[in-house]
Formats: C-alpha cells, structure tokens, sequence
C-alpha cells in the first residue's frame, strides 16, 4: 500500500504580524523536523494567520478543497487546535476521515488513528478546543463587564487623555486635553466647517504622522466623541466612567447641533456682503428681501428689495443708509439712559450680595431626580437583562437616561455657583438695554441686525418702511416709554434725566415707584404673577 502525502497545516491566532510572530515558523520546524524523522512526504504546505473561532479562513477552505477533490491524504499539523476551534471546521474534518477523504491525520503532540475511538478522541479534542476558546471569551468579557461596572477606560486613551497604568483608567492631558476643548469651542461658534478646522488643529501641532491635517472623519470622530463627557463606550453603550470630563454637557451639545445643521449644507453662494438680508420679509406679498448694488447721487449703494418670487410685487427699493437709519430709531424706542440703568444694575448687585433664599428644596428636588432617573437606568438593565426590552430599544433609551443624568449634575454644579437662576438673566436683559442705546448710535450693522432679530418678531418692509413688533418683555419696556412721552415738562420744570435721541426721559407714569422696582416689572411683563414666580 502506497504511503499517503501529507498537507502541512500551520496556523496562528492573530493577523497581526507583530504578535505571535514565532508561532508559525516555529510550527514549520517542528513539523518538518517531524516529517523527516517519520519518513513523511509533504505535498504542499499552507500557512495562516487567522483565528480558528469561527469558519472562514480562506487557506484552511482552500486546503479542504483539495482534499475533497483527491482520492485521499493526510494532514499534518502541529495539534488539532490548529486545525479547528468550532465546531463547523471540527465537524469538516470528521467528517472527511469519514468518507475518506482524509486517510491520515498526524500530530507530534497527539495521537491519532482512524478508528471510531480515534475519530472520539478528536472529537474530544475539538470540543476541548471550543471549550478553550469559548472560556477564554468568557472570562475577557466577565473582565470587561468588572472594568465598565469600575468605571475604567478600556482601550488606548482618545486623544486629549492618557492611560494611567497606576488607576486603570485615563486622566486628562495636560496640555491636549486644552486643544480638545479649544477645538469643540471654536466649532461652537459655527464659522467652522470640518476641514478648517482640521486646519485650525494642524496650526496647533494636530496632524497626522505625515504632517497633514487630520482627514475630516477623524475630525468629525473626535467632535461626536462622548468621552469627552465621562462616558466609555462599548459595543454601541454607554457606561459611566470615573475619569474627569473635559467638556461641558452644553458645549458638546452646541457642537452636536452644529453637526447636525451642516449634514446636508445648503449650496449657496455670497458674493457681497448684505448684512441685512435675511432679516426682513415683504408685507404686501411675503416674499424674501434681497439686496443689490446700485449706482446713484455720484456713488454706490446697496439697497433691499422685495424677491418677487411669489408673483408681482408693486414694492420699491430702499437705500440702507434708510433702513438702517429706521431700525435705529427703532432701537431708541426701547433703549433706557444711563441713569436708569446704572440704578437697575445697582440693586441687581445689592440683590446678590443679600441673597438668602434657602437652596434645599431646590437641591433636594434635583437628587430626588437624580435618584429616579439611577433607578429607572438599573430597572432598564434588569429589564434588557431579563430579554423583556429589544436591544435597540435599550440602547436608545439608556443613552436618553444617562444624558438626562449627567444633564441633572451639571445643572446642580451650576446652581451651586450661581445660586438662584433669576438674578443673571435679569442682569443681562439690563445690559441688553445698554446694548439698545449704544447700537443707536453706531454703524455696526452686523450687530444691529442680531440684537433686532434677538428682541423682534415679525420684521417686515412695506412703502420703503421697516417694521417689527416687540417680544416680551421689550414690548412692555417701548409701551412704557411711549407712555412716557404723554407727560410734558411744563414750564421752568427739570429735567433729571439726560436726553436720548428725539426722546426725554424726565418722568415715568407713577413716579413714586423705585426704579429698581420697575427693572423687575419690565422684565417679567405686565402680569404681576410672573413677578411673584421670579421673586419665589
């Protein structure tokens, strides 16, 4: 009986070629040391570098190819661990003695003969090398879980954190975890699309190992990267992590939605600069207001007109000089003198310093939260745990409560800085007041245009004249000053306050009232309610 020929078979477990890198050439000498000894012909030999956990390696198929197209070989491989660790190869290979297609399996390390107690004992050995491979995942994954319930990073630190062997986790970087939260602010601003930013982090050191700019994926990956927030993800989840955050649940948030506007991009082109397009809409046909260059009186101006684009419009132009010149006026309607202001910012100080308002049912009311949304995120898992929720669901719904959590912390940080959340807002809106006077006064046409779009609804042109009504609680503060203007001075009587525009401060209807008083009617309206929930 002629001797079988033998294909050689050597494997290891990685692709990576820096790990095991000896695995397969010390195989090769053994098993060719083993030949030679044995009197073994080799016919071919295959070498690979893949995982035996699941079907799939290209070379081992390869191999089973030709063996299901020959009248009968052998295998020669260092342990049948080579071979297969699940139980589709495992069973190939039986199966191939069984027909005999296989007539010859030799191992150094194992014996084996093609009897049904040889062909049990490989099965054994098979099952042995699933177990091998099943326990082995089992036990990583037991760690994972231990290392995620911890807290702990899991992987190489992202950039703007390093791994610290000492904690098992990552800390911030002393310097990239600053450029981290430079670049999210910059984005924030949205004057930045993806690749200048790219280019912004290259100007700082941030490039590839080429020394280019990162590629716009890897920019977007970093701006999406919620460990940013103290998360770790894994698998598509969530978990908390006890390393300290870099950014700021609103910064992130302001950034995501920032992403978000820039998804699909409008494809426009601005060839001049119009600072008031967008701003105003035709009140006879509702169409959008445009602008244009237009030559005139020995000079350029740009003037605003109505589109047209929902059908003929006996609208006609207006110079921005014009327009301007009303969205002033405008302006003054609302903007208070100094004196005033100065008087309302006073008390807003002396009304910080006196703050004793008691925080506890506050505070409380937020751990309460807290707590609630802790044990709805740990009757979610149970619940997923238990099969009873799909994991789509799960998912979603856990990322909705972790954020809700982290939402709740921030905002118990802040409190606890700030106090309580009415005396900032009411100091701004003063400020904003001041802003009112000034922008009266000014040619910053950029910022005219915010502050009118930021107290204004309803901008309209109609006859070459610029309109729009007041929000709360401008509204309020332009009827009290058209109020004003019913009490006229007599004669010889002061003056107290300074003049603003066409407009003279010198009384306000009940006069008796202090004017830090009227700062909070203002503020929260007409309605005495809404004064009453502020001074809660």
């Amino acid at each position: 009986m002629l001797k079988p020929k033998y294909f050689l078979y050597a494997r290891k477990s990685t692709e990576d070629d820096d790990h095991q890198i000896m695995s397969i050439e010390a195989q090769l000498f053994e098993l060719r040391e083993y030949a030679r000894r044995e009197n073994v012909e080799i016919l071919q030999e295959f070498t690979e570098s893949k995982s035996a956990k699941k079907p799939g390696r290209e070379l081992f198929a390869e191999m089973i190819t030709k063996i299901e197209a020959s009248d009968g070989v052998g295998i020669l491989a260092w342990h049948p661990d080579r071979l297969a660790r699940n139980s589709v190869d495992g069973g190939k290979v039986i199966y191939l003695v069984d027909t005999g297609k296989i007539v010859s399996l030799r191992f150094p390390t194992f014996w084996f003969e093609p009897t049904p107690q040889g062909k049990f004992m490989l099965q054994v050995a098979f099952g042995q090398s699933k177990y091998y491979s099943d326990n082995l995942v089992e036990n990583i994954n037991r760690g994972i879980r231990q290392k995620l319930r911890r807290g702990e990073w899991l992987t190489l630190a992202p950039f703007g954190y390093v791994n610290n062997p000492k904690t098992r986790t990552i800390e911030p970087h002393p310097t990239k975890s600053k450029i981290v939260t430079r670049a999210f602010e910059e984005f924030a601003k949205g004057t930045h699309t993806l690749k200048s930013l790219s280019e912004f982090l290259a100007e700082l050191g941030i490039e590839t190992r080429h020394r280019t700019p990162l590629a716009k994926a890897s920019v977007h990956r970093m701006l999406t990267n919620r460990a940013y927030l103290g998360f770790v993800a894994h698998k598509g989840e969530y978990f908390d992590g006890r390393f300290e955050p870099i950014l700021s649940l609103a910064t992130f948030e302001a950034v995501q939605e920032i992403l978000k506007q820039k998804a699909k991009p409008r494809k426009s082109k601005q060839r001049h600069n119009f600072p008031f397009t967008g701003l105003l809409t035709c009140a006879e046909c509702g169409s959008a207001i445009t602008a244009q260059f237009a030559h005139g009186n020995g000079g350029t101006y740009r003037y605003y007109r109505c589109t047209r684009k929902k059908g003929n419009c006996a609208q006609k132009y207006l110079r921005e000089d014009l327009l301007v010149s009303q969205l002033k006026a405008r302006l003054q309607s609302v903007a208070l003198c100094d004196e005033w202001t100065g008087k309302m910012l006073k008390q807003v100080e002396a009304w910080e310093k006196e703050q004793v308002h008691s925080s506890q049912t506050f505070v409380q009311n937020l751990e309460t939260e807290q707590s609630e949304v802790s044990a709805k995120l740990d009757k979610l898992v149970s619940t997923y745990i238990d099969g009873d929720v799909p994991k789509e669901s799960y998912l979603v719904k856990k990322e909705e409560l972790m954020m809700r959590k982290l939402a709740l912390t921030n905002q118990k940080e802040d409190f606890g800085r700030t106090g309580k959340n009415w005396i900032e807002p009411l100091r701004s809106w003063i400020l904003d007041i001041q802003k009112a006077k000034k922008l009266s006064l000014c040619d910053n046409f950029e910022d005219i245009k915010a502050f009118v779009q930021k107290v204004g609804t309803n901008h309209q042109l109609l006859n070459k004249s610029a309109s729009f009504s007041f929000s709360e609680p401008w509204d309020y503060v332009a009827l009290r000053k058209a109020q004003s203007h019913q009490a006229e001075p007599q004669s010889g009587e002061a003056t107290p306050s300074e003049k603003i525009g066409s407009t003279i401060w010198w009384r306000w209807p009940e006069l008796n009232r202090r004017p830090e008083d009227l700062a909070i009617e203002i503020y929260t309206g007409i309605s005495r309610f809404k004064r009453e929930r502020l001074l809660q």
